[in-house]
């Protein structure tokens, strides 16, 4: 193999000293000092150990947030993490919403927070909650809003680390990172939860994703967590109908109405001086059946507009400017 590949390969490899594969490098790097090629050797060993070092970084960071004895879970094949934390100071939690989801949302934070009371008449609080609306309309917010709320820890699952095409290891980094929750209380986020939960009744899914399936269904049924999952989609009539019946709560957030629309550019442009002259009636309806994020994005758009043109006021055409430039997000 020439020197090119090589450090090319050796920058793939993520893990511990104890990992085979990690092994086998050092074994290379062994190799071809014997071969008098000390300074491609150096310069692998070099490579070997950052990541090792970012590696182990990474785990003891992991250990610092979660409680003695629960560690995330890695996958098989190059120790990823099944899921990742996100700091409370991250958490996106102001936000508006249409009362009466707003009520849904407060319900499941109250029933958490009386859940020993609940416990103590045999009843049990929504622990299992199935989020779905339009892209941008809040879904992994209310997530993260709930875990603010109730100061819980709060995880994201990584599809793009517990999906593989190794047959039955998609389903094993399920079960496996379930296991390792159950006595944790936390926010568990499967965004974008169709992509390991489509429907079974279509032909062109191979036999793999039906097992996945039918795995979800257990875990789900199965699921007695201290915390709170939270499952997001988009396209909900592409989910497998029987996982319907695994959450406590299915909860549809719609695009913003008028009122909402107002609220949100309000409070996006809360701390900028505005013009007496802007014409916000006309601007509101033409944001009419955009999304949540969209509405935000064109207000924080059209402040930057008005601090980068040094203007000291907040005018209608930075505004109009911002809609303007907006308007193909909204298609």
């Amino acid at each position: 193999m020439n020197q090119d590949l090589m450090i090319r390969l050796f920058r793939s490899i993520e893990g511990n000293k104890e990992d085979d594969v990690v092994k086998v490098a050092t074994l290379i790097i062994e190799d071809e000092k014997k071969r008098g090629h000390d300074k491609l050797a150096d310069k692998l060993k070099m490579i070997l150990e950052k990541n090792i070092s970012v590696n182990q970084t990474f785990r003891n960071e992991l250990r610092k947030i979660l409680p003695n004895g629960i560690i995330i879970p890695t996958n098989k094949r190059n120790n990823f993490p099944l899921a990742i934390t996100v700091e409370r100071d991250e958490l996106r939690h102001e936000m508006v919403l249409p009362l009466d989801i707003e009520e849904k949302i407060r319900r499941i934070e109250k029933e958490y927070a009386a859940k020993e009371r609940l416990a103590h008449h045999g009843l049990k609080y929504r622990q299992k909650i199935l989020i779905y609306g339009a892209s941008g309309c809040g879904k992994s917010m209310s997530a993260e809003r709930i875990a603010w709320n109730l100061g819980l820890p709060f995880l994201k699952v990584r599809f793009d680390v517990i999906i593989s095409s190794f047959l039955g290891e998609t389903a094993s980094n399920l079960t496996k990172l379930f296991d390792s929750i159950k006595n944790y209380p936390c926010v568990l986020l499967f965004d974008e939860f169709d992509i390991v939960a489509k429907t079974r009744l279509n032909s062109q899914d191979v036999g793999e994703m039906h097992r996945v399936v039918n795995m979800l269904l257990t875990l789900l049924e199965e699921y007695n967590s201290q915390g709170i999952l939270i499952a997001t989609t988009n396209i909900e009539n592409s989910l497998d109908q029987a996982l319907f019946r695994r959450f406590d709560d299915i909860i549809e957030i719609p695009k913003p109405s008028l009122e909402e629309i107002i609220r949100l550019t309000k409070m996006t442009l809360e701390s900028i001086e505005k013009s007496k002259n802007i014409d916000w009636s006309s601007l509101f309806k033409q944001m009419l059946g955009f999304s949540a994020a969209l509405v935000v994005k064109i207000a924080n758009d059209a402040a930057k507009f008005a601090v980068i043109s040094n203007d000291r006021i907040l005018e209608q055409y930075h505004i109009e400017n911002s809609l303007n430039e907006n308007l193909l997000y909204a298609k």
